[in-house]
């Protein structure tokens, strides 16, 4: 370019001296056209100069700047940030992660994106070819083309030698036991930021806090131990699971507490689903509907007309009234009319009966009689004291909130002394009937290890020692006597009450579909754990029945017979403890 300047410059002035001539006034214009050409290539030779030193400039800031790697593109920050392991009251492990890699490309760098996916077909099953397609093609710095590969992938990939493709290390959550404590431990999305059970409210304890700001990455976190069993959990799944399909019932579940303490030893719902799999998609690409109905947890996230079960409050609140002892006797012998509606017994007596009687027989007429003693207001305030008409407080994320009548009229305190016209969940239920024979110390149920000391400084006495002695003489009672002869397990000594509901159906009730429930304490003698079963709309059981008896407290004395010697709780035959005493309460 130079040395084309200086040959312009050479022919311009041969040119101007042969047109203008020796003469002095074509000598002054030579030079002044001389002067001017001189000024134009100055401006030219400037221009170049000028521009030679910005693309100069940037080729050394481009040479002494750091490189720049895919690393470092803040497309996720915390995409490799860990999670605390999560273990059961024995250490087992329940939750962890593992490093796997994710696969990425870089779309400026892609020459052929057809080829790509062409390519990457052959690896990877289910590609989307068309959104891969556009991802390649959109321009961009970065996209991800599939997340959490296996190692069989990844190096089927490596092998395929494809430009602006790579890997990124990232952690992903691994569950052991698969389904047997999913609702408990709950599970985590593909970023590894958790969206239910404990997982979740480990986040909500600060954990993604600390996440956002990049402090858990790389960084090995304190346990998180839970006060669950997980070998006591296996099993009433496992009970509850086969419950389900034996009794042809559309849902089943238990729950284990201690009552001293308010832990919660094992929850199980079914049905569930693979914490490994929190989503499943069909061969047709949908995601599956029936699978993800598993996320739902009917014992701490549903609420439920108890049936029969409420008897246990509604004798209590009695008892505590002072209103009713173990030796009074109510009037069973009619129905009651009431409101356009009639109150009557399954299988009544039709007679004067004894409270012992009352609970054993499950008497409707009995129970309304007692509420009727203790008045609206009165049963209103025990229901609440035994916090069944006010969302339970754990740490478990999404607890549902208990429905009660807006307006309590006496109809409504007639039908939810048996345990119609108040839904609770069935966790909310069991904490309620451990304080009924615990001594009458109202625990919150928690799911992280709590000691005796602890739960007595957070415990609210709700009913007199004395209630809760008469209390677990009644469950005593109806284990030997009534419907709760169905979960006895010889040498454990266990008292319960079984529960029958009509099933709500579009806000009517099914006379053939029943919610069943049987709530029981062992050993009543000294009790340690409440045992609440449940069975949504079975349609057999055992001998054929549908009732409690037949489905809910078969489950309870299945689940005590395999857990009790894991629980610590030794058996005892013979005289000690023989409970034959109650025969003449």
């Amino acid at each position: 370019m130079i040395a084309f300047v200086v040959r312009l410059k050479s022919r311009t002035h041969f040119i101007l001296q042969g047109k203008t001539g020796p003469s002095t006034g074509a000598f002054a214009d030579a030079a002044d056209r001389r002067n001017r050409t001189r000024q134009r290539l100055t401006i030219l030779i400037a221009g170049f100069a000028v521009m030679y030193l910005a693309v100069g400039t940037r080729l050394v800031q481009y040479g002494i700047a750091e490189p720049v790697v895919t690393g470092s593109i803040d497309f996720n920050a915390n995409a490799v940030a860990s999670r605390p392991d999560v273990l059961d009251r024995n250490g087992e492990l329940l939750a962890t992660d593992i490093n796997t890699v994710s696969l990425y490309a870089e779309p400026r760098r892609i020459v052929d994106a057809d080829e790509v996916v062409e390519k990457l077909a052959t690896v990877l099953p289910n590609l989307d070819w068309s959104d891969t397609h556009k991802k390649l093609r959109s321009g961009s710095g970065f996209q991800w083309l599939r997340r959490q590969l296996t190692p069989r992938q990844q190096s089927d990939i490596l092998a395929l030698g494809i430009p602006g493709i790579g890997f990124r290390l990232e952690k992903r959550r691994f569950y052991p036991g698969g389904v047997t404590a999913a609702h408990i431990v709950g599970h985590v999305n593909i970023d590894n930021l958790g969206l239910a059970g404990m997982e979740r409210y480990i986040d909500q304890q600060g954990y993604a806090d600390l996440r956002a700001a990049g402090l858990t990455n790389g960084t090995r976190l304190e346990p998180v131990r839970l006060s669950v069993d997980v070998r006591v959990q296996h099993i009433a799944r496992e009970v509850a699971a086969r419950a389900m399909k034996d009794y042809q019932a559309e849902a089943a579940g238990a729950v284990i507490l201690d009552v001293e303490t308010g832990e919660v030893i094992a929850m199980a719902s079914v049905p569930d689903y693979d914490p490994n799999q929190p989503s499943r998609t069909l061969p047709d690409g949908t995601v599956d509907k029936e699978y993800e109905k598993g996320w739902f947890n009917r014992i701490s996230n549903a609420t439920f007309e108890m049936g029969s079960t409420f008897k246990s409050f509604t004798l209590a609140m009695g008892l505590d009234a002072e209103k009713i002892t173990l030796n009074s006797v109510v009037d069973a012998s009619r129905p009651i009319r009431m409101g356009g509606f009639t109150i009557k017994d399954f299988k009544g007596k039709n007679r004067p009966l004894s409270i012992p009687e009352v609970f054993q027989y499950s008497s409707n007429i009995g129970t309304a009689a007692v509420a009727d003693r203790v008045g609206i207001e009165g049963h209103r305030e025990f229901l609440t004291r035994l916090g069944l008409l006010s969302k339970m407080e754990t740490e478990m994320p999404g607890v549902a909130a208990p429905t009660q009548p807006r307006t309590w009229k006496k109809i409504n305190s007639v039908t939810i002394s048996f345990g119609h016209g108040v839904a609770t969940t069935p966790l909310q239920t069991a904490v309620a009937a451990a304080a009924l024979i615990n001594g009458g110390n109202l625990i919150n149920p928690t799911f992280l290890p709590r000691s005796k000391d602890e739960a007595a400084s957070i415990s609210r006495t709700v009913i007199k020692e004395k209630t809760s002695a008469d209390m677990r003489f009644l469950y005593t009672w109806n284990g030997l006597k009534g419907s709760g002869r169905a979960a006895q397990v010889e040498g454990f000594n266990v008292g319960g009450k079984t529960g029958t509901a009509d099933k709500v159906i579009n806000g009517r009730y099914a006379s053939d579909i029943n919610f069943n429930a049987f709530v029981a304490g062992f050993p009543m003698d000294k009790p340690k754990y409440i045992v609440l079963t449940i069975i949504d709309a079975p349609k057999t059981g055992i001998h054929g029945g549908r009732t409690a008896a037949s489905t809910a407290a078969p489950m309870a004395k299945e689940i005590i017979a395999r857990t009790a010697a894991l629980l610590d709780v030794k058996p005892r035959f013979g005289a000690e403890g023989d409970p034959q005493f109650l025969v003449n309460y």
